[in-house]
């Protein structure tokens, strides 16, 4: 896997990331939504983990600044 996240890409998924867990901690959101927050946390923090966005490469983009 070629890298496909730049690093401002990587601080944003990690940051809304942390917000959705805090708010599920707090209980200010529930149900099905929650799940689904966490569920797409999780898939972000992964993403940023690995510099790798599948759905980056449907897509064509880049957002890395590595030259080929």
């Amino acid at each position: 896997m070629k890298k496909n996240m730049g690093s401002t890409d990587r601080i944003i998924r990690f940051i809304f990331a942390a917000i959705v867990i805090v708010l599920y901690w707090q209980n200010s959101i529930g149900g099905t939504l929650a799940y689904v927050l966490l569920g797409v946390a999780a898939i972000f923090i992964i993403t940023s983990f690995i510099n790798f966005c599948p759905l980056y490469t449907l897509f064509g983009f880049k957002t890395c600044s590595i030259k080929e």
